[in-house]
């Protein structure tokens, strides 16, 4: 099986490749990315210590693209995953996530290859999700119709034109709707992988800011660990033949649910420190209060559920960052 994973350097892209090299036999992992993103360089070293090569391709470059070898499955996981990147870059950012697909999708109809889309829980509209009641559920069928960023309207009309696709040329397809996820060899920021970003902070004594909503810290999101969604790409790809053609939410649901003072008490606890947290009450207009992935079709689909807690998540991070600590300076 050949199967070629887009922003195979990346944070999702990398972690997914050696867990696939790992698990399926005489299985072909190929690799492209622009290496443009902070830590990429450290990743393609990672993928070439697997035996895992990597093209140096950007996504928005279909001449490129087209020439690549021909390919069984196309796991798409390049974008610009700043959800307030797409408020200051919207070119980039449509360039990146939606010309991109569309690149990757005539890739896929020249080879009549397979494609898993990694979409974002951000595809669902800012109005609703801030009239979503605390201890509600996001599901499939909430409202995409209104507004819901730039980076989100990327991801939703990628998901409508891969469908199309699908109908056109009889491409099959998953796309997962994927929420927050973290783990080892995330290099986090604050506007997006700051699970990670929040134990890097603890660990070396930095400050943080409790941005939004009054500064208060009580944002609500779902994380999902790494491993956990490669595994459930790698059921994917197993029952591909049976199970495809589907849109699926994909998270840590309700159990792996915090708020942004928990992960401090996590990462206090774990590292033994306590750090100087602002409070800056503006909040971005891309910001939502709560979010939680209702995951019941795919436990039901595939009888899979997230197996690691937070407490993993996070004690995983502590402890890869504690060993690579110098290494990781730079990149955080």
């Amino acid at each position: 099986m050949r199967i070629l994973i887009t922003g195979g350097c990346g944070f999702i892209g990398s972690n997914l490749a050696i867990f696939l090299k790992g698990k399926i036999k005489n299985v072909k992992i190929t690799s492209i990315d622009n290496l443009s993103r902070k830590g990429s360089q450290l990743n393609h070293k990672r993928l070439s210590r697997k035996g895992i090569k990597n093209f140096k391709i950007d996504i928005v470059d279909s001449s490129k693209l087209i020439k690549l070898p021909k390919f069984d499955l196309i796991i798409h996981c390049a974008a610009e995953p700043a959800i307030e990147v797409s408020r200051k870059k919207i070119e980039k950012v449509f360039k990146s996530n939606l010309v991109g697909t569309f690149n990757v999708l005539q890739k896929c109809a020249k080879d009549k290859s397979n494609i898993i889309y990694l979409s974002s829980s951000r595809v669902y509209a800012i109005e609703n999700l801030l009239n979503l009641k605390k201890k509600g559920f996001v599901n499939e069928n909430f409202n995409i119709e209104n507004p819901k960023s730039i980076y989100g309207f990327t991801k939703v009309s990628s998901e409508f034109l891969i469908k199309e696709y699908s109908y056109l040329h009889k491409i099959k397809y998953i796309i997962n709707r994927v929420a927050l996820v973290s783990g080892p060899w995330q290099f986090g920021k604050q506007e997006q992988g700051f699970v990670s970003l929040w134990v890097w902070r603890h660990l070396n004594r930095l400050k943080l800011s409790y941005i939004g909503f009054g500064g208060t810290g009580r944002q609500v999101r779902d994380v999902l660990h790494i491993e956990d969604l490669c595994e459930l790409v790698l059921l994917q790809i197993r029952k591909f033949k049976k199970i495809n053609n589907k849109l699926i939410n994909v998270g840590g649901g309700k159990k792996n649910s915090l708020n942004l003072i928990q992960l401090t008490k996590f990462c206090k606890d774990i590292t033994n420190n306590t750090i100087r947290i602002n409070s800056v009450k503006k909040t971005s207009p891309y910001d939502v209060p709560y979010y939680i992935s209702n995951i019941n079709y795919v436990k039901k689909l595939y009888k899979w559920k997230p197996k690691r807690d937070l407490k993993k998540v996070i004690t995983d991070l502590y402890n890869w960052m504690k060993v690579n600590r110098l290494v990781l300076k730079k990149y955080f």
